[in-house]
């Protein structure tokens, strides 16, 4: 990352990225206020741990593998090597240290958005990053004066890892669905075969 840019900073558990992911990563990156996006692998969860969860190497090969063609999306594992639990504020101040210069915004949706007032620290996310706001089916968002929150008028596309994950273990084609190559490394690697 170079200095004086901005990124913004899209996590998920990406079970499997898929193409809906990448649209709005990269419409993100092209009419939101950022220069690019990352796309932070989140940790599996403990509580959803089974059978559908590809393993963290797993799910990070796939998130590269989908990056690999953008110049303006691209994946990182950070997550992965911080101390847990771990919250969204840890990684913010981590990337903000381990890149000086470089701005980093959050990147969340509108059904988050609607309890982000909960999250840890959430007024220090505000304040010292700033969040972009993209919209959720059945989350709608009201403007905002807020000079820290962009609202992004981004697309919908109702695409979900579960709809994937499911159709594939039905022994339904994806390909179309994944980003160039996703498809054939989760079938080289038995990824997703018997969810249901």
């Amino acid at each position: 990352m170079k200095a004086s840019s901005v990124v913004g900073v899209f996590g998920g558990s990406f079970n499997p990225v898929h193409s809906g992911h990448m649209m709005l990563a990269s419409y993100i990156a092209q009419f939101g206020d950022v220069d690019s996006v990352m796309l932070m692998l989140s940790p599996c969860n403990p509580l959803k741990k089974g059978k559908s969860m590809a393993s963290d190497s797993d799910r990070f090969n796939m998130l590269l593998t989908a990056c690999n063609d953008s110049g303006c999306v691209y994946a990182s594992d950070l997550e992965l090597s911080m101390p847990r639990p771990s919250y969204t504020i840890d990684t913010l101040r981590r990337l903000e240290h381990d890149n000086p210069g470089v701005r980093f915004k959050l990147i969340i949706g509108s059904d988050n958005w609607a309890i982000f007032n909960q999250w840890r620290a959430s007024e220090e996310i505000l304040d010292r990053f700033g969040v972009i706001v993209y919209p959720r089916r059945g989350y709608p968002v009201s403007g905002t004066n807020d000079s820290r929150v962009q609202l992004i008028d981004a697309p919908m596309i109702d695409i979900s890892s579960t709809f994937i994950r499911n159709s594939i273990s039905l022994g339904k084609d994806m390909n179309y669905f994944l980003p160039s190559g996703v498809y054939d490394y989760i079938c080289q690697h038995n990824l997703y075969q018997s969810e249901l």
